[in-house]
């Protein structure tokens, strides 16, 4: 993968997180826009590219590996509290006391380690920017929260990096996979994709059906969420 994608990754997420410190109060209506773009656009980027791919090998059990990637994501939601989705919980504790979110961090960044998995297919340009625009959300939950649980800045500025470099490592270690430089695992290069696809369809489709508080599309969601899919459509038919 060229150098700039992984720069783009780095910068999304780490971009996304320290922007916390920039807009204050709790609207943030952009940033709910750019999430129902990236969530389309990464429902279609799987739908039309990630699955297709996985079952080039003929591996009938790729199903069920999508399967426990849908379901893997499921739990571990119990931990992030949905920051995936760039939903932001914040606590407040008695005496300015500082509380690390630990189920949070590590579940976000497991998140983030896999969703770079796929990019070691080497023709995913697309899926960069699925993921990079997904991450922006999920980085200023991510820094809401720790602000939020009265984490220091100096703290927080770290935690934001140690979950920006999580979507370049798990290229880098699935790319070792499917090139063989990790004993022979990259005979299950696809299953573990198959995982991967399942957390991208869990996480996709949560953005596309969580909307407003009354459970219904607005103009301007509706909007992103057409954009979102019709550009992965149009990469798409460009490649055939």
């Amino acid at each position: 993968m060229a150098a700039w994608k992984v720069i783009i990754l780095f910068l999304a997420a780490f971009g996304g997180g320290i922007s916390v410190f920039l807009f204050k109060g709790g609207n943030h209506k952009q940033l709910k826009l750019v999430l129902s773009f990236s969530g389309a656009y990464l429902f279609g980027i799987t739908v039309l590219h990630l699955i297709p791919d996985a079952y080039h090998g003929n591996d009938n059990l790729v199903g069920v590996f999508i399967l426990i990637g849908f379901l893997f994501q499921i739990v571990l939601e119990q931990f992030s509290d949905g920051i995936e989705h760039g939903h932001i919980h914040t606590h407040s504790h008695a005496l300015g006391q500082a509380v690390f979110p630990l189920g949070i961090m590590v579940s976000l960044c497991l998140h983030a380690f896999l969703e770079g998995m796929p990019l070691a297919e080497g023709q995913q340009d697309q899926l960069v920017f699925g993921i990079a625009l997904h991450h922006i959300p999920a980085a200023f939950a991510l820094g809401s929260v720790l602000l939020g649980s009265n984490i220091k800045k100096n703290n927080t500025i770290f935690y934001l990096f140690l979950f920006a470099i999580m979507a370049p490592a798990g290229y880098f270690f699935s790319s070792a996979l499917s090139s063989g430089g990790i004993g022979n695992l990259q005979h299950y290069f696809n299953r573990i994709m198959g995982v991967v696809i399942g957390i991208f369809l869990h996480i996709s489709t949560t953005i596309l059906f969580e909307s407003s508080e009354d459970h219904k599309f607005n103009m301007r969601k509706m909007i992103a969420v057409l954009l979102g899919v019709g550009i992965a459509l149009a990469s798409f038919l460009i490649e055939l």
